[in-house]
């Protein structure tokens, strides 16, 4: 099923500004894809490369709230927290943290643009401090752990795990 033009997550650099954008299309409506980011047993069953394990410690998805989790894989643990600042229907907008860098923090604002026959445009933008940051990251692989983890994303949904309520 051909789901839209961004079938594979585009993730761009934004020239002037320490932003990365991420485009993805789902086969889902902006409610399951909200759920399958604030509901914290199926976020940890998507998020992150293949074979890692993630645990989730705090999830608070409200606005106002916090979240930390770890993801595992082979002895190697990774701790990531952050705060929701707003969890809407069709927003969330929260910073995030990898706790081997506690100083870095980025605002993080993820948008559900409903597509229509039940396909929504997921947008994220990820704002660092500096270029050097977010070139850093960008060198880090990140695409890996994002195209493997919405590739997870699409498993649940076309299995129907994920429901448009939370």
């Amino acid at each position: 099923m051909t789901i839209g033009a961004y079938s594979e997550a585009a993730i761009e650099a934004d020239p002037d500004l320490p932003i990365i954008r991420i485009t993805r299309d789902f086969a889902a409506t902006p409610a399951q894809l909200r759920a399958a980011h604030v509901d914290p047993e199926l976020f940890a069953r998507w998020v992150g490369p293949d074979g890692m394990r993630t645990r989730i410690g705090v999830w608070d998805a409200r606005s106002g709230g916090e979240w930390r989790y770890v993801a595992e894989r082979g002895g190697e643990v990774f701790g990531f927290r952050g705060c929701f600042h707003t969890v809407g229907e069709t927003v969330i907008v929260q910073t995030f943290t990898f706790e081997g860098m506690p100083d870095d923090v980025s605002l993080e604002t993820i948008r559900f643009e409903d597509l229509g026959d039940g396909r929504t445009r997921l947008h994220a933008q990820s704002l660092v401090d500096s270029i050097e940051s977010r070139d850093a990251w960008l060198r880090s692989g990140m695409e890996v752990g994002i195209d493997q983890g919405y590739a997870k994303l699409d498993t649940l949904l076309a299995d129907g795990e994920v429901r448009g309520s939370w």
